[in-house]
């Protein structure tokens, strides 16, 4: 069976000795990867602290990598697999553990009060509880996100953002007069350009009236001599193409004699299922069984796309030679 078809989430919930644990990892990730100034390592460190009794049994860097990705088809599965196989403790142990990463410096993001809220929607904590158990492991309330689409926002985390917009605005409208300017003397000095050239243009052309006439003589002289050139080449040309299909054809000849006669289909059938001439109807059926076993696409499932496509290449010709056979024997 193919492995492309699963997600790299869905892959490590397969491999996982415990789903609950691996899902309850990527959603904490989540979190921890929305904390601002805070290295790589140090989420990583933090992460295998909070989850050092987890028996998920796999390396965190694919679940950070994951929660890198922002990949929110995996952020639900793995909530939908908390909720599912969680109780509604397990599901405020989880809700415990995002807030205790979200908040380990004392503040929380912006994206991190969206995140838990998200969390808690997706596994059934009303915002109640949420704010409960907000304030019991930070000793604050959870207040509302600031709205960054407002001027308010802006100017409370970036007083110089209207002086700088308006700076920015006042440089490009400098930037476009300017370059109008350079494109009227542009045009300007393209249309002196372009009558100047209209002028050594018409100059040109009565003289190359006269070169024209001239040369057409001498190219009518010469189209006769080519064309008899031509017609000499042609018929040497396909002289040549005689003699070459005539020598294709003897080594054709020379080879149908000299080749040997191809093995037949039974032969050939026997011998991919590892046996010769002269087996049994009762040889073929256990020869099949063994290089079914040995070829079969399901023993190559964890492999890469390209083995099980080898795989599954070889078992039809076993299976074509093994039909083959039971039909002639």
């Amino acid at each position: 069976m193919s492995i492309a078809r699963f997600s790299p989430f869905e892959l490590l919930l397969l491999k996982s000795r415990s789903q609950v644990d691996t899902a309850t990892l990527l959603l904490l990730g989540w979190v921890l990867v929305h904390r601002q100034h805070v290295s790589e390592g140090q989420r990583r460190r933090r992460l295998a602290q909070v989850t050092s009794q987890f028996r998920h049994g796999h390396e965190l860097g694919p679940v950070m990598s994951i929660a890198h990705s922002q990949d929110l088809h995996a952020i639900q599965l793995a909530a939908e697999v908390v909720r599912k196989e969680c109780s509604k403790e397990r599901s405020l142990s989880v809700m415990h553990q995002a807030i205790t990463v979200a908040t380990d410096d004392g503040d929380i993001s912006l994206a991190n009060h969206y995140i838990l809220r998200f969390l808690a929607d997706l596994l059934n904590v009303t915002p109640t509880t949420l704010g409960t158990l907000f304030q019991e492991l930070t000793g604050q309330p959870l207040r509302q996100p600031e709205d960054p689409s407002r001027d308010a926002y802006w100017q409370a985390h970036d007083p110089d953002y209207y002086a700088r917009k308006a700076r920015e605005e006042a440089e490009a409208a400098q930037r476009a007069k300017a370059s109008q300017a350079e494109q009227e003397q542009q045009q300007r000095a393209k249309a002196d350009k372009q009558q100047e050239k209209k002028q050594k243009q018409q100059e040109k052309k009565q003289q190359k009236e006269d070169a024209r006439r001239a040369k057409a003589r001498a190219e009518q002289s010469s189209a006769e001599q080519a064309r008899a050139e031509q017609a000499r080449q042609e018929q040497a040309r396909q002289e040549r193409a005689r003699q070459e299909q005539a020598r294709q054809e003897e080594s054709r000849r020379r080879q149908q004699r000299s080749s040997p006669p191809p093995p037949d289909r039974t032969t050939r059938a026997l011998a991919v299922l590892g046996l010769t001439p002269g087996a049994s109807k009762t040889d073929v059926r256990r020869a099949y069984r063994r290089m079914a076993q040995l070829h079969h696409p399901d023993r190559f499932y964890s492999e890469s796309e390209h083995q099980v496509a080898l795989a599954s290449a070889r078992f039809q010709r076993i299976k074509n030679a093994y039909d083959y056979l039971m039909q002639t024997y």
